[in-house]
């Protein structure tokens, strides 16, 4: 798919160890965002982050936490994006979802002018 100028990114920042249905909930948002026909998805693992209960979690050796931070980077027109909240919603229980607009300039490795 060619996306080009104008799109939204949708930043999903949740746990490691959120899970759905025995599965991990960044691989359920990934599946569903594949099968809703979004351009793409990106999971990113954190090694260090807070969220609402202000308890960090690190990959430090001496703390041994777990539930890292994940993050979910999605980018399609915003009508798509958009349409996919609802899907979130059902979804994330705890975590974050932000919205910003970006510009696409390639999504097959040549630079438009």
């Amino acid at each position: 798919m060619q996306l080009t100028g104008y799109a939204l990114r949708m930043s999903i920042f949740i746990g490691e160890d959120d899970v759905r249905h025995h599965k991990p909930l960044h691989r359920v948002i990934v599946e569903r965002a594949r099968d809703a026909g979004l351009a793409g998805a990106t999971v990113l693992r954190g090694c260090e982050g807070y969220g609402i209960h202000a308890m960090i979690h690190t990959t430090r050796l001496l703390s041994m936490s777990e539930d890292l931070p994940i993050t979910i980077l999605i980018v399609d027109r915003e009508d798509k994006i958009r349409a996919f909240l609802p899907e979130l919603d059902e979804l994330i229980s705890e975590g974050a979802v932000l919205l910003d607009e970006v510009e696409v300039l390639s999504t097959d490795g040549v630079r438009r002018p």
